[in-house]
């Protein structure tokens, strides 16, 4: 048989299902009847995608069907791509049932827990999820939520943004540091120390400090990466108070810190695809920051 050039342009997804009824079901009658269409109907579109392939997909026999050494191959990419594409339009059919807030270290901080209850609650119909993206954005701008709870320095031009609250700063010890028994701390007091920072979604910049003040500084990664530098001792850590709710962690402890400005807490989103829900979870969320208040 003679291929056709542009073949791959013209194949659809009945020729890939049509290929995988009828070995599931060992027969063109079956395969007819699991498709709801003719044998016929069935015989020409299989003709048609071997004439698109240029190959012959079946042994065909009065009593059998059994895929060629092409049709095996042919038929394990063929269950694949339909899977996806069963997937997709579940995704897109179902994505106003689920909302996706990304986050890159915190999510709603201590009120996390209290967003998810009455979540599901108030909207029992939008299923709700949370994604730790290690992103500036929390995932949004690589498409994977919805919205995001952004605490980082971040251009918020480019999205639609609402502000929810506003959370103190605290500073991160190792356990057995001395200042971990000190009830707060200073700006001040961290310039003789060795201060870790994630500067890619990490709430912290030496601007807090004048120029010839500043600490000692360690880059790290992520949020895992952030506390394992602490833990150690070598550093600390200056964070929102969100993260202290979310991560308790042996050998780690947090200290309020007295004198800096406390971290504006956004959501963002796509101003030209806000989901549904996109209001409901701001009032939500600024109302859980306002009862803390």
């Amino acid at each position: 048989m003679d291929g056709s050039q542009d073949g791959a342009a013209a194949l659809e997804l009945k020729h890939l299902r049509c290929l995988v009824a009828i070995v599931d079901t060992g027969s063109f009658t079956d395969a007819a009847i699991q498709l709801g269409l003719s044998q016929a109907a069935v015989s020409r579109t299989l003709a048609a995608f071997e004439h698109l392939l240029g190959v012959r997909l079946l042994h065909r026999t009065s009593r059998s069907v059994a895929p060629t050494t092409a049709g095996v191959r042919v038929l394990a990419r063929a269950r694949v791509l339909l899977t996806g594409a069963d997937e997709l339009v579940r995704e897109a059919t179902t994505g106003h049932a689920r909302l996706h807030i990304g986050h890159a270290w915190s999510a709603f901080g201590r009120h996390t827990t209290a967003f998810q209850r009455r979540w599901r609650e108030q909207h029992p119909d939008t299923e709700l999820r949370l994604i730790r993206h290690n992103s500036r954005t929390g995932g949004l701008a690589e498409g994977l939520c919805d919205l995001a709870v952004i605490r980082a320095p971040l251009d918020l031009s480019p999205w639609s943004h609402a502000l929810i609250g506003h959370e103190p700063r605290c500073v991160a010890l190792a356990s057995d540091d001395p200042w971990a028994r000190r009830r707060h701390i200073r700006l001040s007091d961290l310039t003789t120390r060795t201060l870790a920072i994630d500067r890619r979604t990490g709430t912290t910049t030496l601007d807090l400090w004048e120029e010839e003040s500043r600490p000692r500084v360690e880059y790290t990664h992520d949020i895992d990466d952030w506390l394992a530098a602490i833990a150690t001792g070598r550093c600390v850590g200056l964070t929102p108070q969100a993260t202290a709710a979310q991560y308790r962690r042996d050998g780690i402890t947090y200290r309020p810190l007295r004198d800096a400005e406390p971290v504006p807490v956004h959501l963002i989103w796509r101003t030209q695809d806000p989901h549904p829900a996109t209001h409901t979870a701001i009032a939500l969320a600024t109302a859980l920051y306002r009862e803390s208040e």
